[in-house]
């Protein structure tokens, strides 16, 4: 079973079971996929939908951070229960300690120490923690591995 047909299976169950937020957030989730689609005149793989995925969260996490500054624990709270039905989409989330590994390893292998070797780090450890990792947490241990 592909991710979307997954969330369109969640959709059927959630609308029975009448949970609200969840129909809410798989709809917007859908209509995420829908535009990628359109723009790209194709159907969105597994891979492509966890991008979208990770945008979304972003987006959440934002917007949670900006209704706690203006006082809105209303929204935000609203905000956190979109960004946990998301974040169960995803695959399992590396540990800062499993990211420490990988990253490890690939410096070591490219014989990478300076702190100015952080781009090329980066372009070889993303795509092995892609989609089960975010970028700014993997960009925070590759500079302390490196120095910077």
């Amino acid at each position: 079973m592909t991710l979307k047909e997954k969330l369109m299976e969640d959709l059927k169950t959630s609308m029975k079971s009448k949970d609200e937020a969840k129909v809410r957030t798989i709809r917007l989730i859908l209509a995420a996929v829908k535009n990628f689609e359109v723009q790209k005149m194709g159907q969105a793989t597994d891979d492509e939908i966890c991008q979208l995925l990770s945008k979304e969260i972003k987006k959440r996490v934002e917007a949670i951070e900006m209704y706690r500054q203006g006082k809105r624990e209303d929204l935000a709270s609203e905000e956190e229960k979109e960004l946990e039905i998301i974040k169960s989409y995803l695959p399992q989330q590396m540990s800062e300690e499993e990211i420490r590994e990988v990253a490890k390893k690939i410096l070591l292998q490219n014989n990478l120490s300076s702190p100015k070797d952080l781009g090329t780090a980066m372009k070889l450890i993303m795509p092995h923690v892609k989609g089960k990792a975010d970028g700014k947490v993997v960009n925070k241990i590759v500079q302390e591995l490196l120095g910077g």
